[in-house]
């Protein structure tokens, strides 16, 4: 599986907190998994749906948080989501993710930051390395934890829904995972139905690298990863007068109003959609093991995506 070869940093600040945030990922051992370690606090978190925390006072539940486990008072990471996606679009299941503070720095509110940080540390791929960075943190951490790489193989469809939402899992007839991700505001909402894709495809995976990185990687790093949080204009509106995204400008991410981003234009066409998909992928993350299913979500937020990862544990047992 990739490795990376030395320390990927990024800095920002917080989309909720408003506080600035420096994060560091750090290369791993084999079957350690990803975990969170809060510099600030001597308390590392495993990135697992069991360890999925409440928000805290003041934080809608607009990202997914994590905590220690029998930890008072409790030690939290806020927005976790965005670099968990990072990870998995790049195929890398062992890091460790290291942060100043309690909420991963938004940037420019996709993985895309996240994604050219870790391919400037570099990526090794059994003893083989697609780039070499010079990071001086770099250096290979972590202890044999032993989670299951087995990947979880459905044998029967898992649908939950709640109003309008849904999102259905389903068994795969060969090897990998896609998601699917389907918005729909319904009538006159200023964004338009639309949907988004990505599959892990191991088979074609296996094949030549012309880049180094595997097919499924590629298009993750080009189709997902540079898809932006947004929200309505209300919504930034109700979140400013909370107190919320004081850092944060139309310009920094996508404000959608009537007439579509406000002093800002979409990557892509449906770009809503790409980003629900990245954020999707990031929850399920929580996992904890990969899994062989065909998942579509539609108009589902974090806290289905993360019914969903219960789910698919429950599957087995």
């Amino acid at each position: 599986m990739p490795t990376l070869q030395s320390s990927a940093a990024v800095q920002g600040f917080g989309l909720f907190t408003s506080k600035p945030a420096s994060l560091f990922i750090l290369a791993a051992e084999p079957g350690h998994g990803i975990t969170f370690r809060r510099a600030d606090v001597p308390v590392s978190i495993r990135a697992e749906i069991g360890h999925l925390a409440p928000q805290p006072p003041g934080i809608p539940a607009r990202n997914t948080a994590l905590a220690a486990p029998n930890h008072n008072p409790p030690v939290t990471v806020l927005t976790t989501e965005h670099v968990l996606s990072a990870l998995v679009g790049l195929g890398i299941t062992d890091a460790i993710i290291e942060l100043d503070g309690a909420e991963v720095p938004i940037l420019d509110g996709s993985a895309k930051p996240f994604v050219d940080a870790i391919l400037k540390a570099g990526i090794e791929f059994g003893g083989e390395i697609s780039e070499r960075l010079l990071d001086r943190h770099g250096s290979r951490i972590g202890t044999q934890s032993d989670p299951s790489g087995t990947p979880i193989t459905l044998t029967r469809e898992i649908t939950i829904e709640s109003g309008p939402a849904r999102i259905t899992a389903r068994p795969r007839a060969v090897p990998g995972a896609r998601y699917t991700y389907e918005l729909d505001y319904g009538p006159g909402a200023p964004i338009p139905p639309q949907r988004a894709s990505w599959t892990v495809d191991p088979v074609q995976d296996s094949g030549p690298r012309d880049s180094g990185l595997s097919s499924s990687a590629l298009r993750y790093v080009q189709d997902v990863a540079p898809a932006r949080t947004f929200c309505l204009e209300a919504e930034a509106q109700q979140m400013r007068a909370m107190g919320l995204f004081k850092n944060l400008s139309p310009r920094d991410m996508l404000v959608i109003g009537p007439r579509g981003p406000i002093d800002n234009a979409y990557r892509f066409d449906n770009e809503p959609a790409r980003h629900k998909l990245l954020d999707l992928i990031g929850d399920l993350a929580l996992v904890g093991r990969p899994f062989q299913a065909d998942i579509t979500a539609t108009r589902a937020g974090h806290a289905m995506n993360h019914a969903m990862a219960r789910a698919l544990l429950a599957a087995v047992g």
